[in-house]
């Protein structure tokens, strides 16, 4: 018997193709919902937005174009009291946040609303903003902006590898809880030598150290993913670039901003992005965003054009014709 996704799916590509009116654009909208339920694509981004204040405008269009399920960002360097909340709510997102004044402060955004929220590290001391976690569409979120040392002979790194040390611990307790777990934000730390463009300039300063890469790894042991490497990538692929010498015209970046998925995620995402023209802005972040898409369940795909029926055995095929635009159950292809 013809499963009734099966049979929406069906019935759905047959009025896409002979209906392309505004008559029928609430019918589109209802299967769009459709193909949500049954577990198409959720696009979740990070982005540090070095100041909220002075990116809001770019951050509402930004939302605009792409439409994410929910976002994270960091350095928002606002206190609580002065977050954008009704803006964000006038362009359709929920928000969380904790801030602090000049430095640090993250925040998630989220169509749905976000579960379960939390703040910092638990069970860590620390006065910084740094870390926000909430449960959305049955994924548990944690956005996170790693401290960025300064210097390897600083406090700062000690301080910064103290942090990472105190992470890996909590989120592996918050895997045996959340399964379905992305940790996505700032991580400052560029994993590889590929991630950087000149290897043999920064080897040994911070972000590039092997300490903070081996806090990477360990990250990765727990069972998470570097989501941009399930993919063929494009060279230099960096996600900041400094503000002085022309970095950015010159394209000398480090990839140091990450989407990272834990197992049961990985067979799930799709695609996973830099949005470099972001960067391209007046008065731009130094910072691009990451986008990730992953399927919220396992994926049914439509039988092949031609063979579905619409009733069960009465009803006659649907007929074969080219798919116009790109159905979301067509994805990019993983190693």
């Amino acid at each position: 018997m013809l499963g009734p996704s099966a049979f929406f799916q069906g019935c759905d590509l047959v009025l896409e193709h002979l209906y392309d009116g505004p008559m029928y654009a609430d019918a589109k909208a209802a299967r769009a919902i459709r193909f949500d339920q049954t577990g198409v694509l959720l696009k979740l981004a990070t982005w540090n937005v070095n100041s909220l204040a002075v990116r809001l405008p770019q951050l509402l269009a930004w939302l605009a174009a792409h439409t994410p399920d929910a976002v994270v960002l960091q350095e928002t360097k606002l206190t609580d009291d002065k977050f954008p909340h009704e803006a964000i709510a006038a362009a359709g997102y929920q928000a969380q946040w904790f801030g602090q004044r000049t430095y640090n402060g993250v925040a998630l955004l989220s169509r749905e609303p976000a579960l379960d929220v939390s703040r910092n590290i638990v069970g860590f001391d620390d006065e910084q903003a740094r870390v926000i976690a909430g449960t959305v569409n049955n994924i548990r979120i944690v956005g996170a902006y790693v401290p960025n040392g300064q210097s390897v002979d600083s406090d700062k790194f000690v301080y910064k590898l103290r942090w990472l040390d105190a992470l890996r611990a909590w989120l592996a307790d918050e895997l045996t809880r959340h399964p379905r777990l992305v940790i996505m934000g700032d991580y400052n730390i560029a994993p590889e030598d590929r991630d950087v463009h000149d290897p043999i300039a920064w080897a040994g300063q911070v972000l590039c150290t092997d300490e903070e890469r081996a806090r990477f790894r360990g990250l990765l042991q727990l069972g998470l993913h570097d989501s941009f490497r399930l993919f063929e990538q494009a060279p230099k692929p960096w996600t900041w670039w400094d503000y002085r010498n022309l970095a950015f015209r010159k394209n000398q970046g480090l990839r140091i901003d990450h989407i990272l998925v834990s197992d049961p995620l990985k067979p799930l995402v799709r695609s996973c992005t830099i949005d470099r023209a972001m960067r391209k802005n007046e008065r731009p972040s130094d910072h691009a965003p990451v986008i990730v898409e992953v399927d919220e369940q396992p994926r049914i795909s439509p039988p092949p054009l031609g063979e579905v029926r619409v009733g069960a055995g009465t009803g006659s095929p649907i007929p074969a014709f080219p798919q116009r635009g790109k159905e979301p159950y067509l994805g990019a292809s993983r190693e």
